[in-house]
């Protein structure tokens, strides 16, 4: 059954954002370009949300991303509010994008031409080149049909889903991108090095679909960068436009629930100290899991109930070890700027994270030494890293308790860093910090401690997942990583652009009405 409800805002209409991350932040410029009274609320002391950064003994921290994938959804983003991104924020292009690196001592650079490209996988696999060459046909093919075509297309009619099926089943998006990279490629290591970029975005890469392979041709088409300053510089540019719109930050405000009127639509926020923030709309950058099970707590749910919270799989968590090291910027020249330390397990260590809520004794890491592109983050001389690791998440059977594990673990990760690519460690480390999956739980009221939200399998993307219209009362909006396009820089500043599609200027009247879907096809989703 269909249930539509039309939206016609007054000429003062006030739109109240919660969360000042990447999504809540391109929210709230598209809103305000659009003529909306805009405030921002977020909890914490800047805006960024995850993209925010701390500074210890001259140290900055970036705490969240790090790899700028797809400028040109920034680009658009600004040009869109009458700004020029590239004056706010300065990219540097990488290359290598990275390099990865076994335990046999093998690697590979991640490079950003064609010809060094192909020279590095025959140089590990000579005979794996034109197995190669068609996983970057299938990428292409994947990134037309699921980037090019989906990623700023509202989802929130079941319509828009069953239309993009048949090529679906055409590209096999059934098969998980590992699945995709075994049927191209023979050797284990390019097996791995095709496929394991879903964990950027917190999926199973033994799960999720192999639509993702449009990440490879994401990377070739427009690079990878990193933001001189950090992401949480690309945050405060943000921040700036919505101020200088009008706009209103209000930072240190924590949200308890949201409101609603006689009518049933929602008429603003309740802070944890009482106040109502009238709104004619809400938008919600907070976590999906926790908008639908805190945040609307108060109002039955008819879709995202608790017990069909309880069903959705979650992305994994992320140990964090930040960390800075004294006279150390000539040592390690085989660390770049961003480095993949692959585990001896692959496939096995996938199931103790997603599936089992393992921690294991082995890991993978990824490593961020950003010092050698900016030279603000640290001390002269010095370097700033940080050794990412992902970890089950919260919510599995038997949880680990962090608060007893951070140290043995952060521990175990010095040791397979001084064992590999950083001998001597120890001797030089000057600052230190971790994040584990409870900080992810309190610090970004992220459910069960999740990095990245919903996990992106197949039937937890397009319409499966919770949608930019809510499901569950008018007025009502999402946008960031739980809700559709998903989680990464480009999904979650995307999904401001679908939102801007469903959300009418001010003073005009929706030309269509906005369809919130119950029944049997929401059950088909559970």
């Amino acid at each position: 059954m269909t249930r539509h409800q039309s939206f016609d805002p007054p000429a003062s209409s006030h739109a109240v954002v919660i969360g000042a991350g990447l999504g809540g932040l391109a929210a709230a410029m598209r809103l305000g370009a659009r003529g909306w009274r805009v405030t921002v609320l977020d909890r914490l002391d800047i805006p960024g949300g995850r993209a925010t950064s701390i500074t210890s003994h001259g140290h900055r921290f970036d705490l969240g991303p790090t790899i700028v994938t797809a400028p040109e959804v920034f680009r658009k983003l600004f040009a869109d509010c009458g700004r020029d991104f590239d004056s706010a924020v300065t990219l540097r292009a990488l290359d290598p994008f990275y390099t990865i690196r076994w335990p046999d001592g093998s690697h590979l650079d991640a490079r950003a031409k064609d010809a060094d490209m192909e020279a590095e996988i025959a140089r590990l696999s000579p005979g794996d080149v034109d197995g190669w060459r068609k996983f970057l046909d299938d990428a292409e093919r994947r990134y037309v049909v699921g980037y090019e075509g989906m990623l700023t297309k509202p989802m929130h009619k079941l319509w828009e889903t069953l239309r993009v099926l048949p090529e679906f089943a055409m590209l096999r998006a059934d098969r998980s991108i590992l699945g995709l990279a075994r049927k191209r490629v023979k050797d284990e290591r390019l097996r791995m090095a095709l496929s394991f970029h879903p964990l950027f975005i917190g999926g199973d890469p033994s799960r999720v679909t192999s639509m993702y392979a449009l990440v490879s041709h994401l990377e070739k088409t427009q690079g990878v960068h990193y933001a001189m300053g950090g992401v949480g510089a690309m945050a405060q540019a943000m921040a700036d436009v919505v101020t200088q719109q009008g706009g209103t930050l209000r930072l240190g405000t924590q949200v308890d629930c949201v409101s609603q009127d006689e009518t049933g639509r929602v008429n603003g926020v309740v802070l944890s100290g009482g106040e109502t923030v009238a709104a004619d709309i809400v938008v919600s950058n907070a976590d999906a899991g926790h908008t639908y099970s805190h945040l609307m707590r108060k109002q039955r749910r008819k879709r995202w109930t608790q017990a069909k919270l309880n069903r959705t799989r979650w992305s994994m968590g992320l140990f964090v070890w930040y960390f800075g090291t004294k006279g150390t910027r000539g040592m390690w020249p085989d660390l770049g700027h961003h480095t993949i330390q692959s585990g001896p397990r692959y496939e096995g260590l996938l199931r103790d994270i997603f599936r089992r809520g393992h921690l294991a004794e082995d890991m993978s890491l990824y490593i961020h030494r950003p010092s050698l592109t900016d030279p603000t983050v640290a001390p002269r001389g010095d370097d700033t890293f940080y050794a990412l690791s992902p970890v089950p998440h919260l919510g599995h059977r038997s949880p680990i308790n962090w608060a007893q594990e951070a140290e043995r673990y952060r521990q175990k990760v010095q040791d397979q860093l001084e064992r590999t690519v950083m001998p001597g460690l120890g001797q030089h480390i000057s600052a230190s910090m971790c994040l584990t999956p409870e900080d992810f739980r309190d610090r970004y009221l992220s459910l069960h401690g999740a990095g990245f939200s919903v996990e992106p399998r197949i039937l937890q993307s397009a319409w499966f997942r919770p949608h930019n219209v809510s499901e569950e009362v008018p007025g009502l909006f999402l946008v960031g990583a739980g809700t559709h396009p998903g989680a990464g820089l480009p999904g979650v500043v995307a999904s401001a652009e679908v939102l801007e599609q469903v959300v009418p200027p001010v003073g005009a009247r929706t030309p269509d009405s906005v369809a919130i879907t119950t029944g049997s096809p929401a059950q088909a989703a559970e």
